[in-house]
């Protein structure tokens, strides 16, 4: 399929900047809408009058939500500054309504309910995410060396923000997380045969050409198939795709009668932090554990607590 040449420019300039696939595809995406809403004109010949326009729309008639308003500007923002030299300046639009939304979060039992019904990788991950707080995309592209039994730890690369951390490893799970990634370097091995490894970043690939033979390399949870590189288009393995953990959290949540509620992989991680606060844990290690970069993104879990703020509790269990 043939791509546009104005497109290609713009992705070229978010790798040589080091940006994600993730936040590539978003933004092409939203620049993308851009174009088509303004009937296929040459963003160069748009300004600050045209990027009002369409972010009012999103607002107005789209009904999106703050975030995602957010990152379409973000888009723009990147576009015009970095890639056409033209920044737009202040922008007077019609933001997107903000909800404050509590996140779901489930009981220990609640918890454990969800974990019996599942077997397998599917248990071993979702025992992760809910462990170590991990995002499900994160703990999807878990790789050997980030393991750390000795300390009981996981060490997050390139997480949201492109941050790295270190988080907990419970010792629950430890024997079948070492037989996974038994498995995993069978896996490696069979495909080191045909000059095949695990999908390496970019760089790292180029500067070093076997490092895909080395274990340390190799992700946990590796997809079944083989796929080409996304970048150098090189066939390689890359990991387990997030739709596979979702359908499976989706027959767990119904078998354990509890698809009453709103659970997803997200959930998995309100649930620590908010576990962690209820047995006495300190916000600021919640937040360092979750990656979060301001504690007030970490508060939110107060909310959902039991007794709220420093063990206030109802004024109508005084009355019994």
């Amino acid at each position: 399929m043939k791509t546009s040449p104005f497109l290609n420019t713009i992705r070229q300039s978010m790798r040589a900047r080091g940006y994600s696939l993730r936040t590539e595809k978003t933004y092409i995406y939203w620049i993308k809408q851009y174009i088509v809403f303004h009937k296929l004109k040459h963003p160069s010949s748009m300004a600050a009058q045209e990027v009002t326009a369409f972010l009012s729309h999103l607002a107005n008639h789209n009904n999106v939500a703050v975030n995602t308003q957010k990152v379409a500007l973000n888009a723009l923002a990147f576009l015009y500054n970095k890639v056409l030299k033209t920044p737009f300046g202040e922008l007077d639009f019609k933001h997107a309504k903000q909800y404050r939304r509590l996140p779901v979060v489930l009981s220990t039992l609640e918890i454990k309910a969800v974990l019996d019904q599942l077997e397998g990788k599917d248990k071993l991950l979702f025992s992760l995410l809910y462990g170590g707080g991990l995002r499900i995309t994160e703990c999807l592209r878990l790789r050997i060396q980030d393991i750390d039994f000795d300390r009981l730890s996981l060490t997050v690369r390139d997480g949201k923000g492109g941050k790295d951390r270190c988080t907990l490893l419970s010792s629950l799970i430890i024997p079948t997380l070492k037989e996974k990634i038994v498995e995993a370097k069978v896996i490696q091995a069979e495909d080191n045969k045909q000059g095949i490894g695990p999908s390496l970043p970019y760089q790292l690939g180029k500067k070093y050409p076997n490092a895909f033979r080395q274990s340390g390399w190799m992700y946990i949870f590796p997809s079944i198939g083989l796929c080409p590189h996304p970048l150098t288009g090189e066939l390689c393995r890359h990991h387990l795709h997030d739709s596979a953990p979702r359908k499976s959290l989706k027959k767990a949540v119904k078998k354990a009668n509890l698809d009453h509620k709103r659970i997803s992989c997200h959930t998995f991680r309100h649930s620590f932090a908010t576990h962690l606060l209820q047995s006495g844990r300190d916000i600021r290690t919640v937040q360092e554990l979750l990656g979060h970069s301001d504690v007030k993104t970490t508060q939110i879990y107060t909310h959902v607590l039991g007794q709220h703020f420093a063990g206030t509790a109802s004024p109508l269990d005084a009355l019994f």
